[in-house]
């Protein structure tokens, strides 16, 4: 057929030696099976697929080695069959002879493959269907981008896709197998474009594009192409139209922005090698395990085009095909504009292999140095994205990002034109390839930083947001006791002029007291209620340690709020206290011991035993019944118990004999001077009496001048030093492995959960 269909021109380009003659004397041929493949996880854009495959494990040709670890990866299938003799890294095709990990399968020669599931029937199948079809065979792009091919399949909602370009343009020189595919295998391609119309809902315009330096292919896809919709057209040679937006812009006249994708414009773009892949794993269900490479260069005794296995060491291709490395100048994968140096002969073949050039030195001579810009400006002329090298290369040299993305490096194809027309031999593209790599570490380097700062702004406000709510309830708390001040103020001037101006001021004294006593009550009972608020608030991820002791707060807790309730119900309104009332000996245990001193004091020696042998008793009497309710629930503290119970009846005993040997010497005779009469006796514990009184009073009246912190100090320094004997007779009972160590550990918790419960009223008195 005539063409009759427009084409536009690029910007820029250039038009270098086509060299693509040499490697079309032979027909395509198919390269043996090596004895070992090395296969890396990351042959695609992307992530490295994972590993599903062990050291020593058999494998068939097609099996799954590794699976896409997301959206942006790709599968790894054994090419053919044979044994993982290792999963370690390994140089890898890459500019700085990088490795990575790859998995090392040594081949048996049999070629046993898996079972395919073959469709002939594939017209029929959904597009979901062929969709997962396309991602599980793991094809990539074999242009030479390697970006998964499924993804590209699959545009955004809001995409519609109304152009499909099948690229078999191959611009670079020596590069020739893309011509042999289509000149071979002109039906799977039109096969493939086919199914890709179809997954991309059938666009109203599908066309090929080849270069028209390459009529054989052209004339074959034509008669392949007779009596579908599907376009083939030829446009002139030049250097670099096979790019993806270059090709766009020549076939359509359309320009994808900067920054974006072709489907972002309604296109889609794929390689031929790519859409043939698709076919064969849509019809056969064959995974991407091989591919058409060119071998090209005056180095090699042979130059064709071969289908060779992926993971093919490049030293096993070379001797193939008698490869003189006197001769060659450097070893080249991909073509010389757009390939890279290979440092080492033992990298494998990929899925983005396209060509590997082992040229002399006459052919492809070491570059030579490179000199001053002269500012000619030729490279701004050959730059077919309409950039600026020459900006963009003083811009890296300087090392000036912010400047190099102001100028569109990123619209950089990389396609070697610049440095091709440079008279001062100037290594552009390295330049701007390094600029690159720096940009993208220095985005991935803001983002952690910006991770980081959020993190730690999220935490300050976190903070500053509990400080506020303590702020809050510290100044509840002090608008509560102005309030209690006010109130007693306005008691005290409501009070009668009489009760104000009685003799000696007693009961106005007393009136006075019991309104600081109940203020006193009114911010204790607060504090109560603030305490057990913080003791119920719910900890997340606590261990059940951590939950017992927060239940042993709560109720220690809940205990000093009732205790508050009743302290400031027992006590009086101030109008209904009597004149000469006193506080009362209940509310005041310092005042209560005081009593109990001055009444035991008084008491006869023969009636204070019988008062301790009654308290005994009673306490004998709750031993048994624990210790009895121990055994019963055959709890660890059984055996302790019990032996209280032994220590009261001892006690009880020895009791007993004081009192009898005591109450016949009240009637005997008189006893001997220098003997211990009832009287001395009575002295004596009329003197110890008296010195807990005189002690009793010193820590009352110590007591009413502490403000409320410092008793609580206090208490946290007492409970230390328990906790601290507590702690050494722990020890000590560990080391003699005394049968009570249950009983001490229980003492050393309760008194650690009694200093923490203190320790945090000390801590919200302070706020």
């Amino acid at each position: 057929m005539t063409q009759l269909i427009k084409v536009w021109d690029i910007s820029g380009g250039i038009h270098p030696p086509e060299n693509k003659a040499q490697s079309l004397l032979e027909p395509l041929a198919t390269l043996a099976i090596p004895p070992q493949l090395v296969l890396p996880l990351n042959q695609h854009i992307g992530a490295p697929a994972k590993v599903l495959v062990e050291v020593g494990q058999q494998v068939l040709g097609g099996q799954l080695l590794a699976e896409a670890d997301g959206v942006f990866s790709a599968h790894v299938h054994a090419p053919t069959s044979g044994t993982v003799t290792a999963i370690t890294d390994h140089v890898v095709p890459h500019p700085s002879g990088m490795t990575d990990t790859c998995i090392i399968l040594d081949t048996d020669g049999e070629d046993r493959w898996l079972a395919l599931d073959e469709a002939p029937n594939y017209q029929d199948i959904d597009k979901t269907a062929l969709l997962e079809r396309v991602r599980a065979a793991g094809i990539t792009g074999l242009g030479g981008a390697g970006f998964p091919t499924a993804v590209k399949l699959n545009p955004r909602a809001n995409q519609t896709i109304d152009t499909l370009i099948i690229n078999g343009t191959e611009c670079e020189p020596y590069i020739t197998a893309d011509d042999i595919l289509m000149q071979n295998r002109a039906q799977e391609v039109i096969a493939g474009t086919q199914i890709l119309s179809t997954l991309l809902g059938n666009p109203s315009r599908v066309v090929i594009g080849i270069e028209d330096n390459k009529p054989a292919a052209i004339a074959t896809m034509r008669d392949a192409a007779a009596g579908t919709t599907i376009e083939v057209v030829s446009f002139p040679t030049k250097y670099p139209s096979g790019g993806e937006k270059q090709l766009i812009q020549i076939l359509t006249g359309q320009e994808v922005p900067a920054g974006q994708i072709p489907a972002s414009i309604g296109i889609v773009c794929q390689n031929v090698g790519t859409t043939a892949a698709v076919y064969r794993a849509v019809r056969f269900g064959e995974p991407l395990v091989k591919r058409i490479t060119t071998v090209v260069g005056e180095a090699l005794e042979r130059q064709r085009n071969i289908e060779v296995l992926l993971g093919t060491p490049i030293e096993f291709i070379l001797e193939q095909h008698g490869y003189s490395e006197k001769k060659a100048s450097r070893l080249v994968m991909g073509g010389p504009m757009m390939g890279f140096s290979l440092p080492d002969t033992s990298v494998p073949l990929i899925k983005t292999t396209n060509c590997i050039l082992a040229p002399s030195r006459k052919e492809l001579p070491p570059p030579e140095p490179a000199q001053a810009c002269i500012r000619c400006g030729m490279c701004a002329e050959a730059c077919p994205a309409d950039l600026l090298p020459q900006q963009l290369f003083w811009y890296a040299q300087s090392e000036d990002l912010e400047k190099l993305e102001a100028h569109n490096l990123f619209d950089c194809i990389e396609c070697g034109a610049c440095s091709f027309v440079c008279p001062s031999h100037i290594p552009l593209v390295q330049y701007y390839r390094a600029a690159k790599g720096e940009i993208r570490q220095h985005r991935s380097d803001k983002e952690k930083s910006d991770r980081s700062r959020r993190r730690f702004e999220f935490r300050q406000e976190r903070i500053d947001k509990e400080e506020a709510e303590k702020e809050a309830k510290r100044l509840a708390r002090k608008k509560a006791a102005e309030l209690a001040k006010k109130k007693l103020a306005e008691q005290k001037a409501a009070a009668p002029a009489t009760e104000q101006n009685a003799p000696a001021a007693q009961p106005a004294t007393t009136a006075a007291d019991d309104d600081k006593q109940r203020a006193k009550l009114e911010r204790l009972l607060a504090a109560a209620q603030d305490s057990l608020k913080q003791a119920q608030k719910p900890q997340d991820d606590a261990t059940e340690e951590q939950l017992e002791k927060q239940q042993a707060r709560i109720k220690q807790a809940e205990l000093k709020l009732a205790a508050a309730r009743d302290k400031l119900a027992a006590l009086a309104p101030a109008s209904t206290v009597p004149p000469a009332a006193s506080k009362p000996v209940a509310d005041d245990p310092v005042s209560a011991a005081i009593e109990r001193a001055k009444a035991k004091m008084a008491m006869a020696p023969e009636e204070k035993l019988r008062t301790t042998l009654e308290s005994l008793y009673k306490r004998l009497t709750k031993a048994e019944q624990k210790a009895r309710e121990a055994r019963e629930q055959a709890s660890d503290n059984a055996e302790a118990l019990e032996q209280g119970v032994a220590k009261l009846k001892e006690k009880i005993a020895s009791n007993q004999k004081e009192l009898s040997e005591l109450a016949p010497t009240s009637v005997a005779e008189p006893t001997p001077r220098n003997s211990a009469t009832p009287e001395a006796e009575v002295n004596v514990a009329n003197d110890a009496a008296s010195q807990a009184i005189e002690k009793a009073k010193a820590r009352a009246a110590a007591m009413g001048t502490m403000s409320v912190a410092d008793k609580l100090r206090n208490q946290v320094e007492s409970l230390e030093a328990r906790l601290e004997k507590s702690q050494a007779r722990l020890l000590k009972a560990q080391a003699d492995n005394d049968a009570n160590l249950d009983a001490f550990k229980t003492g050393v918790e309760k008194l650690e959960v009694k200093l923490a419960a203190t320790r945090e009223q000390l801590a919200e008195h302070n706020e």
